[in-house]
């Protein structure tokens, strides 16, 4: 089982997360911030990971630091899972309608991080929550997991799709990735032996 369970604690957020890239979809997600619990178990559904996520954070203040701080942990517990990345297919990506909107998602698992957003969210804010979080999010995601991460959006509209449009894609990319390759067998997918 590919798994990982991670505990961080700041004075800002406390954070307990467990990821199983074998799951079914579930997620169980409470980080006080109902717009990315929403958007974690969307991801978590999409990719077929299990997710069980507890975060206390300092959302008085706002959701930035709750944000950041779960994208770390996040990308921290997926790089702990996979391990050596051995058997793994590496790659992976997903053109995703959603309503009005149509989002593609690239990932490479590569040992090296890049983020590259051409993405137009058209509002600020979602409800309360800050859309250019959505960056931070996927930012410290990207550096923690150690992968290049791109977002092309190529039909936009509503704020709440787009970012819908970027977890779900974002989650069946990453299935595509971390799926073991059964060509491969315990073989690191890289030509230098590493990733």
């Amino acid at each position: 089982m590919r798994t990982a369970t991670l505990e961080r604690e700041t004075r800002e957020t406390k954070i307990r997360l467990t990821l199983n890239l074998e799951g079914r979809g579930k997620g169980d997600i409470e980080t006080g911030c109902g717009f990315l619990d929403h958007m974690l178990e969307l991801f978590a559904a999409h990719g077929r990971f299990d997710i069980t996520l507890r975060c206390e954070g300092d959302i008085r203040v706002d959701d930035h630091h709750t944000v950041e701080d779960v994208g770390i942990v996040l990308g921290q517990a997926l790089g702990k899972a996979l391990g050596e990345k051995r058997g793994i297919t590496r790659y992976g990506s997903f053109t995703l309608p959603m309503d009005e909107v149509l989002m593609v998602c690239a990932v490479d698992l590569s040992g090296r991080s890049a983020l590259r957003m051409q993405v137009d969210i058209p509002s600020e804010k979602v409800g309360t929550f800050d859309t250019e979080l959505v960056k931070e999010f996927m930012l410290a995601l990207s550096r923690q997991a150690e992968m290049n991460l791109h977002f092309v959006m190529l039909a936009g509209g509503n704020s709440h799709h787009v970012i819908e449009a970027m977890f779900k894609s974002l989650g069946r990319a990453l299935r595509q990735a971390v799926s073991l390759d059964p060509n491969m067998g315990d073989q690191i997918p890289s030509t230098k032996g590493m990733l």
